[in-house]
């Protein structure tokens, strides 16, 4: 089965499955090694990327459900060059320390920031509430979420 959509505003074809976790299909075939693999059952965040602007599990997204449609990983959310704010405020304030879970962080609070231009606390602790640090940098991470979200 041959699956088409965008990845980063690229369009792309996939070769597996329709059952293969969208996660699988970013990271062996399009190498995009940014999103993260964690525990599998959508519990975790860490494979968090935007699926047409919303913040989605990519380990329980199957390729089925992207036909047609338009993923971003932290690959493409800025360039090193031009990071997305999200990036900055996150890279600023050193919101990251083993780094596993950043990326998916950042994409739910990127999917919060254009969804919601005007987003209070409660709707970052609710973007927040499904991922999960095991490195304890939980303040720098609300920190610069509120940073990028203009809530400081």
């Amino acid at each position: 089965m041959t699956t088409r959509f965008s990845v980063n505003g690229r369009p792309v074809e996939a070769a597996a499955g329709g059952e293969t976790p969208l996660l699988h299909v970013l990271r062996n075939d399009l190498q995009l090694k940014g999103t993260r693999f964690g525990c599998g059952a959508g519990a975790c965040g860490s494979c968090t990327v935007l699926l047409d602007g919303h913040a989605v599990n990519s380990c329980d997204t199957p390729l089925w459900a992207v036909a047609g449609r338009e993923v971003t990983t932290v690959e493409g959310l800025g360039t090193p060059e031009a990071p997305h704010p999200v990036q900055q405020a996150f890279l600023a304030l050193q919101a990251a320390q083993c780094g596993y879970c950043i990326n998916g962080l950042m994409m739910s609070v990127a999917a919060l920031s254009q969804r919601s231009p005007a987003a209070t606390e409660a709707d970052l602790q609710a973007a927040l509430a499904r991922h999960l640090c095991r490195c304890g940098t939980h303040w720098r991470i609300v920190q610069a979420a509120r940073q990028a979200l203009g809530l400081v």
